[in-house]
């Protein structure tokens, strides 16, 4: 595919969503002159192409504020002495106004605006609080049209999903604000998550955006693992697709509909590799699911705007333009295509990965919808629940090669849920998931605000039996997994470089964890006696793929993980950032 440049809101828009259309009318675009795709002058080649901008978004999860710590920076590059250089980047109020001035730079208006799923769960309270409803205005406020679904969209199930999209008041909490709520303003798409009774999709699978007669079609998508990485209560009655035979299918029907210029919104990504992955337009050594999805959708398809990782990269692949753009609206995707009128198709792409800076003026309409909320919130959130002595951090040490260990914060969160359970349920060891810690602890005082961030999911602490063979095959199944949970303090094991890896059948063959080294509270595990573990409910029932958990017997469900975490920093404060001895790199 060749690429080029130009962004913003439509004029006289023809939209159909799952077959369904309706007219959508703006002010019209004023007259202009562009020039043609070899910037010649304006002639006849001028009005054989018509140019679109695509706005992209991606893992918004609600952070209307600017978010802090690492979650509210991006690096740019490196110094003279080799680290990192970030900038503030962030914030509904300054995702809105850069929203609104890179559409103002198209000339023509024809502008559309997308995301790629988790827009709403693992936010901070400011939005969770109320059920993700202030992350669906902010969004609407800004102007989004299109987004696929998440994997985080499921947290509270499909039909909470439907709230999310259709309007109506929380079930159970009602309309916690105050005032009703509307529901989205935009149009979720889902084409590869069904419902398990009828095999219909739950949510539309395509749409198709007409601007001045040229057709653009999109397919929203999430991964097909989500049943894997979400509670299965939230998942409950759904299956999920693969997605490239999905998304090849949905481009054929959309082909057959006279729609040539096709749009991926996919859950699911990569990352850049190499001393250099920081950079957000480029694509260094990119590895994840993505490079075979790409490689494996049909040549119909355009552009794949992508997320789930977190990370930013801008990439051909297979002659399709795929982009993310980080997370927690840090970045903005600006793609600009150049579509033939006469036959549909795309011409020219280019996409561009704009920072989303705090030097720019902050939208009003942003600013009023987060004091509303922040009002609504109260004094809850500013409660000092303990403090911490150093910064705590998520950050994992690197065992070898690419392969992960603990973390600080990770540690002390194990720690607070074996303290919640050592006495009440007989645990003698905690185990937390990686991706269940969403922020940092800075040095210093914690509020109950700053505690929901770090852990926003509200799972149940649940205390089962293990074998020491079972616990043995656990720790094996990370690198099957490529995840490493965090223990608590008292356990100890070392891993191998050296070992082999089991697989996913059997992942109980590896033998990257010798038996000999893995001890609880200095004591060698056993492999016939039975230890009592803590994990959250979200891992009990296998998720993240620990499926070897979902053996454990005699559950007992204890308090919230956010709880525990409160409880333990209240008591312990200022918690010490821990020793870094629970797992030992050998050759």
């Amino acid at each position: 595919m060749p690429h080029s440049r130009p962004a913003r809101r439509r004029a006289t828009t023809a939209l159909a969503v799952a077959g369904l259309t309706c007219a959508v009318v703006a002010a019209a675009a004023p007259a202009s002159s562009a020039a043609g795709p070899s910037g010649a002058a304006p002639k006849a080649p001028a009005a054989k192409t018509v140019d679109v901008q695509l706005l992209a978004l991606n893992d918004f999860h609600g952070n209307l504020e600017t978010p802090t710590g690492s979650g509210g920076r991006t690096q740019t590059g490196l110094d003279a002495a080799g680290k990192p250089v970030t900038v503030e980047t962030g914030g509904s109020e300054f995702l809105a106004t850069q929203l609104a001035q890179l559409a103002a730079q198209q000339r023509k208006q024809n502008t559309i605006t997308v995301a790629a799923g988790d827009l709403i769960g693992a936010s901070p309270l400011l939005s969770a609080a109320f059920h993700d409803e202030p992350a669906i205005e902010s969004l609407g406020l800004a102007g989004l049209d299109y987004a696929s679904v998440g994997n985080h969209e499921f947290d509270e199930g499909a039909d909470e999903l439907l709230r999310i999209q259709d309007g109506g008041c929380h079930p159970v909490d009602g309309c916690a604000d105050g005032t009703p709520y509307e529901g989205a303003d935009f149009q979720y798409l889902s084409a590869n998550a069904f419902v398990t009774d009828t095999g219909e999709p739950l949510l539309p699978p395509t749409a198709v955006h007409t601007v001045q007669g040229a057709k653009v079609g999109f397919i929203g998508m999430t991964l097909e693992g989500t049943a894997d990485i979400v509670s299965q209560e939230g998942v409950a009655g759904l299956d999920f697709a693969d997605e490239v035979e999905t998304a090849n299918r949905y481009a054929a029907q959309l082909q057959d509909r006279g729609v040539e210029t096709i749009v991926v919104l996919l859950h699911q990504g990569g990352s850049q590799t190499g001393p250099n992955a920081f950079d957000r337009n480029a694509c260094n050594g990119l590895t994840g699911p993505i490079v075979d999805i790409a490689d494996g959708m049909s040549d119909a398809i355009d552009v794949v705007v992508s997320g789930h990782t977190h990370q930013a990269y801008n990439c051909e692949l297979d002659g399709k333009l795929v982009t993310s753009a980080s997370s927690f609206g840090r970045l903005v995707t600006d793609i600009d295509l150049s579509i033939d009128k006469r036959t549909g198709d795309v011409v020219t792409a280019e996409a561009d990965n704009v920072l989303v800076t705090r030097d720019v003026a902050p939208d009003p309409a942003q600013t009023a919808l987060i004091a509303r909320y922040r009002e609504a919130l109260g004094p809850i959130a500013t409660k000092v629940v303990g403090s911490v002595a150093a910064d705590l951090t998520r950050t994992q040490e690197t065992l070898y090669g690419t392969v992960r260990g603990q973390s600080p914060l990770g540690d002390v969160i194990a720690d607070a849920q074996l303290a919640a359970t050592d006495d009440e349920a007989d645990a003698v060891a905690a185990f937390m998931n990686p991706g269940g810690v969403r922020a940092d602890l800075l040095a210093g005082e914690v509020t109950y605000e700053e505690a929901f961030t770090v852990q926003p999911f509200a799972n149940n602490l649940v205390t089962l039996d293990l074998t020491g063979a079972q616990l043995q095959c656990v720790l094996e199944q990370q690198f099957v997994l490529g995840r490493t949970l965090y223990p608590s303090a008292g356990v100890a094991y070392q891993v191998s470089a050296s070992g082999t890896t089991g697989t996913v059948a059997d992942p109980c063959s590896g033998t990257r964890v010798p038996d000999a080294s893995l001890t609880i509270g200095g004591q060698r595990v056993i492999a016939d006696q039975t230890y009592r573990i803590t994990v959250n409910n979200f891992l009990a029932g296998g998720g993240d793929g620990f499926s070897q958990l979902t053996g454990g017997t005699n559950l007992v469900t204890g308090a919230i993980d956010l709880d525990a975490l409160t409880a333990y920093l209240g008591a312990e404060s200022p918690v010490p950032v821990p020793t870094d001895d629970r797992i030992t790199p050998v050759g």
